[in-house]
């Protein structure tokens, strides 16, 4: 079962199978964050708040005592296309990262059982709740990725 949990938050971590979210951090210039490129229904901070908030919100759903249910998609997604200002930005990339180790160190401790039920449901497990942040961020981190082609700030 320990493999299992270095395996699980390796893959929380990302650069399993995608980019790591903080390599693209590092790579996408604040000037950018805010453009949705021709065609796109978003632009890459759209997509980093979603990813953030939607981490936030299985965080809570898994551990939380006074969990509140979010609406969706009003609560999901920002009300614009760009952080109001680059305090803004950097307060979400703190939070994203303070979660997720949050949601890390949960799940490395023994304490909590994979295959146990959530605090706040007795259907959902905690595997199936990470589980849950491992696709929908590996899922968004890919159009992140195409986001920052087209914009010319990564080739590969």
């Amino acid at each position: 079962m320990e493999e299992i949990r270095k395996q699980l938050t390796a893959h929380l971590m990302g650069g399993e199978a995608f980019m790591p979210i903080d390599e693209m951090l590092k790579k996408m210039p604040f000037e950018k964050v805010g453009i949705r490129p021709e065609a796109l229904p978003y632009s890459f901070y759209e997509l980093f708040f979603h990813i953030t908030f939607a981490q936030k919100d299985i965080l809570e759903y898994t551990i939380s005592g006074d969990y509140k249910t979010s609406q969706w998609p009003d609560d999901y997604w920002p009300d614009s296309v760009k952080p109001k200002d680059e305090k803004n930005w950097e307060k979400l990339k703190k939070d994203f990262f303070d979660d997720r180790e949050m949601l890390k160190e949960f799940v490395a401790d023994k304490k909590n059982k994979l295959d146990a039920a959530v605090r706040n449901s007795e259907d959902h497990t905690l595997l199936r709740e990470l589980m849950l942040v491992i696709e929908h961020s590996a899922y968004h981190t890919g159009q992140m990725l195409v986001v920052m082609r087209l914009l010319g700030v990564y080739e590969n």
